[in-house]
């Protein structure tokens, strides 16, 4: 495999869930070093490291609190004095209805939005700092399909937290690519993880790619192969995209 990424240190969120330990080992075959973030599976993350023969570290936080994001900053810069690349994948799906009490629809917008949004934005503001002062860096932005198109209404606050990560984003991209930050959103429509598996033992394989052109979702390697690619230093043309990843079930 070509080591397009030797020696480049990446922290990926959420890195012990389908689509982040595809990005992790699919790193690390690009010569990459990631740092493996988890929140609760550490058995998880471990194995994880196993299955990259070592290639990399592994670091503990709760993003779901409101200083998780910082916390995690710095024992990854701890660990290591220079960071190239920050892979914001952690997030969670929660269903709400709109007939909840107050304080269970508030309850869960904050919750959704902390873990897909918030942590994200505290991490892209501790890289772009680090960015800027030892010459420049990625960030990548796992966003989603329903951030591009809407999204159900029994989930409506992961659609809306999803889009604010493309906003947040396009910004980077604007105002900090000048000093070498480099900022995409990668949206995924269905990928086969363990949320689709559930889907489908309810719904069918047919009811889930039922929308999808090319008949089949997306396997979690399949994202991480993009996520690699838009890390490339060759690839900071990409600067401000947000790269659909759909089957063609939406299209602009």
């Amino acid at each position: 495999m070509e080591k397009a990424l030797e020696g480049k240190i990446i922290l990926v969120t959420g890195a012990t869930g389908g689509i982040g330990a595809a990005i992790v080992e699919q790193l690390a075959g690009h010569g990459a070093w990631p740092i493996i973030h988890y929140g609760r599976d550490k058995t998880g993350a471990e194995k994880l490291l196993s299955r990259i023969n070592g290639q990399g570290s592994i670091v503990q936080a709760d993003l779901s609190s409101g200083n998780g994001a910082f916390d995690l900053w710095h024992k990854a810069r701890e660990v290591h004095g220079r960071i190239h690349g920050l892979v914001n994948n952690a997030g969670i799906r929660t269903e709400i209805s709109i007939d909840a009490s107050p304080e269970e629809w508030k309850t869960a917008w904050a919750k959704e939005f902390q873990i897909n949004f918030f942590a994200a934005a505290d991490l892209s503001k501790e890289a772009i700092g680090h960015f800027k002062k030892f010459g420049g860096g990625h960030i990548i932005n796992i966003s989603s399909r329903a951030a591009q198109r809407g999204y159900v209404g029994e989930a409506l606050p992961y659609g809306a937290s999803k889009a604010a990560l493309i906003n947040l984003t396009k910004s980077i991209a604007r105002s900090y690519g000048q000093d070498g930050v480099v900022s995409i959103a990668i949206a995924p429509g269905w990928v086969r993880t363990e949320m689709a598996e559930a889907f489908i033992a309810t719904h069918g394989e047919a009811a889930a790619v039922a929308d999808i052109p090319i008949g089949q979702m997306a396997m979690p390697s399949d994202v991480a192969q993009l996520v690699a690619f838009a890390l490339r230093p060759s690839q900071a043309s990409l600067n401000g995209s947000t790269i659909d990843f759909n089957g063609g079930s939406y299209i602009r």
